[in-house]
């Protein structure tokens, strides 16, 4: 007889233990190196060592290679051009969370056909980042399932933990053992703010807790604290941009003992969910940093190769090319002239 605790599963569908994918799919040397280096560069920026911006720039979902790889071989060219002024990040996100139901993301559906072949998942999204890196192309990402980590961690830079997750336990926990920045963003409420700011105590702390080896096994995750964990501003009730919201952020995180490292998220609550008030939030925040601000380490946009988003067909051959399937985004056109603004309003300030 089945245990009753299970009577409730329909299957266990197993796939290979995170080794084996990274056996299979190995980081050589020089992209290891190059993946390293990215990290200390963002740490170096979220320290004030280096005084460009970090700019987090991308669609709000991964769905397609072929776009994705298009738009990742604009961005990186114009990421040398602007080098200067501006560190240059892809968003390349792989998981979504869902409110109710959606497409859960190219890690779990692949396909974009709800047949969840997570093996097939992962396969494509390391690929794709083995190849970002062989553009000299860092990545970034939000955690949503930490089993991923150790299939995808070695290759990403930056990490994003969203506002659902924010205050998660679990999530705490895993940004605590991670070797390179992490950025908190506030939850919708009232308080938002100030409870990403615990998680980021939190996180800058060592923790102890149930994990998963590289070999697939249950595993005693001891961390050591990470020291670059941040906050992002990306809105509540309304937008929390402005020099009033991050002079209040200023202080909370002052009063708990924290540097002032904020990164602001432009899309979301921020643009009121509406991709052409990114425009705004990010000529506000480049204001304030023209009028002396120091704690706006960088910034977020949600842009892809066209405007907009698009539901996802059946039949991918009468989806658009290069539109998002999930949240709103700004066109190429659109993300190259607001990060060269971006970068000309910043290099003035830094030099």
């Amino acid at each position: 007889m089945p245990s009753r605790s299970r009577s409730n599963i329909e299957s266990f569908d197993e796939i290979c233990p995170p080794a084996s994918l990274r056996r299979e799919l190995p980081l050589a040397p020089n992209l290891a190196q190059a993946a390293e280096g990215f990290r200390w560069t963002i740490q170096s920026v979220i320290d004030g060592a280096d005084p460009r911006l970090l700019a987090v720039v991308g669609p709000c979902s991964i769905h397609d290679i072929r776009g994705a790889t298009e738009f990742a071989q604009r961005l990186s060219s114009l990421a040398h051009e602007l080098s200067d002024a501006l560190f240059v990040v892809m968003r390349v996100y792989f998981e979504k969370p869902r409110g109710a139901t959606g497409w859960s993301g190219l890690v779990t559906d692949p396909h974009l056909d709800g047949g969840f072949r997570v093996g097939d998942g992962l396969r494509v999204a390391r690929k794709f980042l083995l190849h970002l890196l062989r553009m000299d192309l860092p990545a970034a990402t939000e955690i949503l399932e930490p089993w991923t980590l150790p299939y995808l961690g070695d290759l990403f830079s930056w990490f994003a933990i969203g506002q659902r997750a924010s205050e998660s336990n679990a999530h705490r926990n895993i940004a605590s053992g991670l070797d390179m920045p992490v950025g908190f963003k506030n939850t919708p409420r009232a308080d938002g703010v100030a409870a990403a700011i615990k998680s980021i105590r939190a996180a800058s702390r060592p923790q102890a807790f149930l994990g998963l080896s590289d070999n697939g096994l249950p595993a005693t995750v001891r961390t050591r604290g990470n020291d670059y964990a941040h906050l992002v501003l990306r809105g509540g009730d309304g937008p929390n941009f402005g020099r009033g919201s991050v002079a209040a952020a200023e202080k909370l995180l002052a009063n708990a003992g924290l540097p002032a490292r904020i990164m602001v998220d432009c899309s979301h609550a921020n643009s009121e969910h509406d991709p052409r008030n990114q425009e705004t939030a990010l000529r506000d925040i480049l204001t304030q940093i023209e009028n002396g601000n120091t704690s706006i380490i960088g910034f977020m946009l949600e842009s892809y190769l066209e405007w907009g988003a698009q539901n996802i067909n059946p039949d991918p051959d009468k989806m658009e090319y290069g539109v998002s399937v999930t949240d709103p985004c700004i066109d190429w056109d659109t993300t190259e002239r607001l990060l060269r603004e971006a970068a000309d309003r910043h290099a003035k300030v830094i030099n």
